[in-house]
């Protein structure tokens, strides 16, 4: 069993498949980019508990990257550079990062310090009553959805779909992601199943939100939160 998935995205092959291949042996799940945009795609299409960021990266910087995350999501960030002076840990903190270690580093330290930051999330998930989007609150401990003061009420399905999409607001997800997810079922055989859930959910939202749309549909993807 995986003790959780980690995204590493570093330039320099050497460190990248180091970081890896620490992480993977200690029995963390290990994704590698070697560029701000192949990390960003990653992130987009992914579920990661923590992100191993490099800030000179190639296509899109880390600060960049790390600026997209941050401002649709909270995450877990360990920002590991070069860049040394107390003003750059700082600006990188308050961009959202949640650790910053300079190299070189210690690979033991980083592997320390990986575990602290998930200790965190897994601590921040139990507390965690509601997930929040543009408004839009759901609670899985009191299987419930409102807007603003107002209660939605939802079937288990359509809970299931929102509670998805909510989980991961910036990953589009196909309706065989939707219908695997929330039916349990491998093999989808007719999506119309998917598209009238859908209906439902917009419809009951529109009701208590009219000019808000807080699910976009990607034409020829599936559906994603409308950021």
């Amino acid at each position: 069993m995986s003790l959780g998935k980690i995204l590493i995205a570093e330039d320099d092959n050497d460190i990248n498949n180091l970081i890896s291949e620490v992480l993977t042996r200690e029995g963390y799940t290990v994704t590698q980019a070697f560029s701000g945009t192949e990390a960003k795609l990653h992130w987009n299409n992914e579920t990661f508990d923590l992100l191993l960021c490099d800030l000179m990266l190639p296509g899109m910087t880390g600060e960049a990257l790390i600026a997209e995350i941050t401002a649709k999501q909270k995450a877990s960030i360990i920002v590991i550079s070069a860049k040394n002076t107390v003003m750059d840990k700082v600006d990188l903190l308050k961009l959202g990062a949640s650790d910053y270690m300079t190299k070189p580093f210690d690979i033991e330290e980083l592997v320390a310090r990986v575990e602290v930051q998930l200790r965190k999330e897994s601590t921040a998930d139990v507390a965690r009553e509601a997930r929040e989007w543009n408004g839009l609150s759901l609670s899985e401990d009191r299987y419930s959805v409102q807007i603003g003061e107002t209660d939605i009420r939802l079937t288990a399905r359509e809970f299931g779909i929102l509670k998805l999409l909510i989980s991961n607001p910036s990953k589009v997800f196909t309706k065989e992601n939707i219908f695997a997810s929330v039916w349990g079922e491998t093999e989808f055989i007719d999506e119309n199943t998917v598209n009238v859930h859908m209906s439902n959910i917009r419809g009951k939202l529109a009701k208590v939100a009219p000019d808000e749309e807080f699910i976009e549909t990607v034409w020829g993807i599936g559906f994603k939160m409308k950021s």
